[in-house]
């Protein structure tokens, strides 16, 4: 039987809103988000903007929620306004971005131009790598006793700041931590993970695929048998499956500009997840 290009779109659109509707969630968001670091930041073109008009579509039709950006990622928040509001998307994303400046009145101005530059409140405004936490916590504790955000976060993107922000975790008021951790990088397991768990804090996972490392360390590797228990066709669906199934994370936020890649990821979040042995034999193989 042949299709039409109509109806072939609407399989794909029909099999998408299925995939979706089998998303894992963990603190009432799904296991899977979109993360924006150098994909979204592109000119204005159409060129430039397609390939993330199609992700970004693709992600919600596939049941993703939490979109992650900052200041520091160039022109990614405008890109990512302007698309979700071109799509008819804003107001079913979680939307996440950072404060990433020093004084009480730049952190101000900046996290203004971030709710301009997204189309729309922001959801968790996170103090990007700590810089000057505590006077951005102050700002943001006023923000969300007015409505003006839902969630106050903290992010750092590797291990030597554990201890920074395992400090400002246990002072309180922390909706949200977003640190790295991938089957490349398990340090955040020992502490700060169990410490978030203990806390009720939710985690945002970046560099889940440890900077690119895992898929380097990986080529030319065929993916081991057993992934097709857990549903899986491709490493990076066992990267993300290993992250995910941590107890304490509530989502990994990989970036792409690919829709191949994003129906990858998106698919991690859906079918059986490892147990403790599952998630042994995975590292394994990447070893």
């Amino acid at each position: 039987m042949t299709l039409t290009r109509r109806e072939a779109i609407a399989l794909m659109t029909a099999g998408a809103a299925s995939l979706g509707a089998r998303m894992h969630t963990r603190m009432n968001l799904p296991v899977i988000g979109l993360g924006t670091w150098q994909t979204f930041d592109v000119g204005p073109s159409d060129a430039a903007r397609k390939p993330l008009e199609e992700v970004l579509s693709l992600f919600v039709q596939l049941g993703g929620r939490v979109v992650d950006s900052s200041p520091m990622y160039g022109r990614s928040e405008n890109v990512v306004g302007d698309l979700a509001v071109k799509l008819g998307v804003r107001d079913k994303l979680f939307m996440a971005t950072k404060v990433w400046t020093t004084g009480r009145a730049s952190g101000i101005a900046q996290m203004q131009d971030s709710e301009r530059k997204l189309r729309g409140k922001v959801d968790l405004m996170q103090v990007h790598n700590l810089v000057d936490v505590d006077t951005h916590l102050r700002t943001l504790r006023e923000w969300k006793a007015q409505g003006r955000i839902q969630f106050i976060g903290i992010t750092h993107y590797t291990s030597s700041a554990y201890d920074d922000v395992a400090a400002v975790l246990r002072r309180g008021g922390i909706d949200f931590v977003q640190i790295n951790y991938s089957l490349a990088e398990r340090e955040a397991e020992h502490r700060l993970l169990p410490l978030a768990n203990d806390l009720g804090v939710k985690v945002l996972i970046n560099r889940p695929f440890g900077a690119g490392s895992l898929f380097r360390e990986t080529r030319g590797k065929p993916v081991p048998a057993f992934a097709k228990d857990l549903g899986a066709t491709s490493w990076a669906e066992l990267f993300l499956k290993f992250v995910i199934s941590h107890p304490a994370v509530t989502c990994a936020i990989p970036a792409t500009s690919k829709a191949e890649h994003l129906r990858q990821n998106m698919n991690a979040g859906t079918g059986a997840m490892p147990d403790a042995q599952m998630r042994a034999r995975i590292a394994d193989a990447v070893r």
